[in-house]
């Protein structure tokens, strides 16, 4: 039973070798050149200029959950266009519809000025 495992178990002890002799390789053979630039705390592209626990715009998040949520409708999107012979026009009817819901909701965020920037 446990022989089962052993090419797995040969595989996970290979990866960990290999990863640890580039990581290792890298960090003797790669350049070291520190400056103030490379070595200063930044945060989400700009310099930190409060403590770690500040609050951040309502807008950053809404704009990420605004991605996330367009993204996943793209992601639906390749499979359906993949079977879109064998389900037919009742498959091209129901994405119309779901992209047709994304299309109001957007729409919707857009009216109310969610992807406006300051």
């Amino acid at each position: 039973m446990l022989s089962n495992y052993l090419p797995v178990l040969i595989f996970i002890m290979i990866a960990l070798v290999m990863a640890g002799a580039l990581i290792g390789l890298g960090s003797f053979m790669g350049p070291n050149r520190p400056d103030s630039e490379k070595l200063s705390p930044y945060e989400c592209g700009f310099e930190a200029f409060e403590d770690s626990r500040m609050k951040f715009d309502v807008r950053y998040y809404l704009v990420a959950i605004l991605f996330i949520i367009f993204d996943l409708e793209i992601a639906f999107l390749f499979p359906w266009a993949i079977v879109l012979d064998e389900i037919g026009w009742f498959g091209f009817a129901s994405m119309v519809v779901f992209l047709g819901i994304l299309v109001v909701g957007f729409v919707y965020e857009w009216k109310k000025g969610a992807l406006s920037w300051e």
